[in-house]
């Protein structure tokens, strides 16, 4: 293998000299590195197919609804109807999260925190 390695290595060098790697598309902008070690071989492709479709697991798919009612919470006066329903329905879904195993904290942080964390 080491004679292999050195061929390789000197033709990348080659290249690099001659400017072939110079201007590629992508050049200067940051990896995307899918990591799907977790999941096993035989579901990769369906897993991917669903990611690349837009598809959240059922568990993230609540943790998104739980933020959005916790923002919309937070903009409904006590006093309005609508609070009451709004928190059975977080509440209803924080339950739901901690059954599954998720951590519920992040919906204990306040919304500018959230803001600023994007």
């Amino acid at each position: 293998m080491w004679l292999l390695d050195q061929w390789a290595e000197r033709h990348i060098l080659d290249a690099q000299t001659k400017g072939e790697f110079d201007n590629l598309p992508g050049s200067g902008e940051p990896l995307t590195f899918d990591d799907d070690s977790h999941v096993p071989a035989e579901l990769r492709a369906g897993y991917r197919l669903l990611k690349n479709a837009g598809c959240l697991p059922p568990e993230l798919e609540q943790r998104k609804e739980a933020l959005a009612l916790a923002d919309l919470l937070n903009g409904v006066r006590q006093d309005d109807p609508r609070h009451a329903e709004l928190s059975k329905r977080l509440a209803l879904l924080e339950l739901k999260l901690r059954q599954a195993g998720l951590n519920t904290d992040f919906l204990r942080v306040s919304t500018p925190m959230r803001c600023c964390k994007k």
